[in-house]
């Protein structure tokens, strides 16, 4: 396991910019005049008026963010957010779902999304910053830093100063090289509003879609594709669908489902090239053993990378990647934090270090880390690894999907019930329930699982495997729960 640093040299959450500190007696040497002309130039020269805190970054996790500087008085006249987007921060996990939808299905936009809807939190719409008195700076990412004279550089050149440093820069998307068609018109990858507008604007025009990775974005765009009655085929190199977490058996159920609604897979492939046609377009995806499938349009899904530059000198997990922090998601240098998707923090509940990419990590690493940088909380980030999936949820749709998984999926996998429409999955190591999957439970249902998963109840196997329904093997589970805690 990464070591942490084991000591900070004073207290983060303080300011480590502050011009009014300057010593008395330097002061004092300075004509009056003379100090505040050079006070004044200094001070201009710098184009974010908001110093004290600095959020570098403009998705989920600054959103939250935001929202708890707020909640702690700390925000008006203080907090300035630069990102690299037009928009205001929103529920990135809406672009891949209901942001895809046909237009006659109600589809998802903005400011119906930004943040914090995703927690039944307020809509936090470009004039909700401005009433905090939050300063946005847009369309601007950040390209350089000055850790000794904390500066920032921006794309346009601007100099930022800041007191207190926190990355949320997220991840950006893994990209086919150029050399192999991963630039051709007609290749579209998801990661903002503008790539998922540029991509319904193909969809709209498209009749075959191929999608390239059996992942989260894989499946959420092939179905998404469906509501656009389009010609759609699914390719990766894995054995199953959502390899990382699905068993075989469970993968099964879903692909069942997606070929029911008309989506073809191609499993076990490896693509070779991808082809342009005689208008420069993307015309086929050419795989490693010579077979070729024709296309007018191509999602590229096969994951993500840290978003860690400018800011690598802070200190990369070599393992996980990403910045690598402690509990309270301190990096290495004081005055300096890292939030969300680029943080590698350490996973408490399982003892090693982890990067999640994931909304609900977003959230909540933002707000963990700005408690404990503006109050006395000291506890260390205890997270539960968290993942959801919903599609086929447009309007028409024969059959919605909603799956939950909470937890680890390691040790043995316990299947329970034949997807009609409930399927449930439990993880058992060394007589311990580890994770658990349920697709289509109740509310109540859905609330068991976390307690299930942090708790990691002994479970009876052979009683969950012997279970009838679900519901049983839920009931069974939860009976777990009361003999462990009366013991």
């Amino acid at each position: 396991m990464a070591t942490m640093p084991n000591t900070m040299p004073f207290k983060q959450g303080l300011s480590l910019w502050c011009p009014q500190s300057a010593s008395l007696n330097r002061i004092s040497s300075i004509p009056s005049r003379s100090f505040r002309r050079s006070f004044v130039a200094a001070a201009s020269s710098f184009a974010n008026e908001n110093r004290e805190y600095v959020v570098v970054g403009g998705g989920n996790a600054a959103g939250y963010a935001a929202r708890t500087f707020v909640e702690h008085g700390q925000a008006n006249g203080k907090l300035c957010i630069v990102t690299k987007e037009p928009y205001a921060p929103y529920e990135r996990p809406a672009l891949t779902k209901a942001y895809l939808f046909p237009l006659d299905k109600k589809p998802a936009r903005l400011p119906g999304f930004h943040t914090c809807v995703g927690t039944g939190g307020e809509r936090q719409t470009p004039d909700w910053y401005k009433e905090q008195g939050i300063e946005m700076l847009y369309e601007d990412p950040v390209t350089g830093v000055d850790i000794e004279k904390q500066t920032l550089t921006t794309n346009s050149g601007k100099l930022l100063k800041y007191g207190t440093l926190i990355i949320a820069t997220g991840c950006t998307a893994s990209r086919f090289p150029e050399k192999i068609g991963g630039s051709l018109p007609g290749v579209h990858y998801i990661r903002d509003v503008a790539d998922a507008d540029s991509l319904i604007s193909s969809l709209g025009k498209a009749k075959k879609l191929v999608v390239v990775g059996g992942g989260y974005i894989g499946m959420e765009v092939a179905a998404a594709a469906v509501a656009w009655k389009l010609d759609t085929t699914i390719i990766f190199p894995e054995e199953h669908l959502l390899s990382r977490l699905f068993t075989p058996s469970l993968a099964q159920k879903y692909e069942q489902l997606y070929q029911d609604n008309g989506v073809k897979f191609v499993k076990g492939a490896k693509i070779k090239h991808l082809e342009s046609g005689p208008d420069g377009r993307v015309a086929a995806v050419k795989l490693e053993d010579g077979s070729s499938i024709e296309t007018d349009t191509v999602v590229i899904g096969i994951g993500a990378k840290p978003a860690v530059s400018p800011f690598d000198m802070v200190g990369i997990n070599n393992t996980v990647g990403g910045i690598e922090v402690d509990g309270q998601f301190r990096t290495s240098i004081p005055g300096i934090f890292a939030i969300g998707d680029v943080a590698a923090f350490p996973l408490k509940i399982y003892n090693r270090i982890a990067r999640v990419e994931h909304v609900d990590h977003a959230r909540k690493s933002a707000q963990h880390c700005i408690k404990s940088l503006l109050t006395a909380h000291t506890h260390t980030y205890d997270y539960l690894p968290y993942f959801y999936s919903r599609v086929f949820e447009y309007e028409g749709s024969s059959r919605k999907v909603w799956w939950q998984f909470f937890g680890d999926n390691v040790g043995e996998a316990i299947e329970v019930g034949n997807f009609d429409p409930k399927v449930a999955t439990f993880w058992i190591d060394s007589g311990k329930l580890k994770g658990v999957l349920l697709e289509s439970g109740s509310p109540e249902e859905f609330q068991l699982l976390p307690k299930l998963a942090r708790s990691q109840p002994s479970v009876d196997k052979a009683k969950l495997q012997n279970a009838s329904s679900v519901e049983e093997a839920l009931e069974i589970a939860q009976a777990s729960l009361k003999t462990e805690a009366a013991v």
